[in-house]
């Protein structure tokens, strides 16, 4: 019974972090949205987008396993404080008003650009979620697809409300990986 809700809680945990780190792809989604794209355009941006938030956690994952057989005990004070910094930055970028975007988002290069963009966070959530011994492939396909829908939501929602959404999707976003980052230190 205990094993049951222990395994409830992690998935929990794993199903808000993902939606977390999904909220900077909605952010910048709404913006790009706001410019008008095509239908197509969307589904293949999104599906980068859902591919890099499947390859940047999982390759923050593993090098956190390495990071956690160097460093023991001292792996939890770790990734808690990546989290927070982490939670912290997507918090100011997004006061900081920087969602101005200068990548085209048709051009391959472009769409590159901005799927390891949005999806570079995962790498150090990644990093400390992979000190916590988590479920390698139910949090990174979670973590892409979630990646994936939010950019989805993002894109087309962006033509139909103002850009100021995309700022508070950020910080909220930033909010709960920075709380999270809290729990783990204490």
């Amino acid at each position: 019974m205990m094993e049951a809700g222990m395994e409830a809680g992690q998935l929990l945990t794993l199903l808000i972090i993902a939606l977390a780190l999904g909220m900077d792809a909605f952010s910048l989604g709404i913006g790009i949205g706001l410019r008008g794209i095509r239908l197509r355009d969307i589904i293949k941006l999104s599906a980068i987008i859902a591919l890099f938030h499947i390859i940047m956690p999982l390759m923050g994952i593993i090098t956190g396993k390495y990071v956690s057989s160097m460093l023991g005990n001292v792996t939890t004070i770790v990734a808690g404080g990546l989290l927070l910094l982490l939670g912290a930055h997507m918090i100011y970028s997004s006061f900081r008003g920087s969602n101005e975007l200068i990548i085209d988002h048709r051009s391959g290069l472009g769409v590159l650009l901005f799927s390891l963009s949005v999806s570079i966070d995962s790498f150090s959530t990644g990093i400390s979620l992979g000190m916590f011994a988590a479920d390698i492939w139910l949090t990174v396909l979670l973590i892409g697809f979630f990646g994936g829908l939010m950019s989805i939501l993002g894109l087309m929602l962006g033509t139909k409300i103002s850009s100021s959404l995309g700022e508070y999707g950020e910080a909220c976003g930033g909010v709960i990986l920075f709380t999270f980052g809290l729990l783990f230190l204490f």
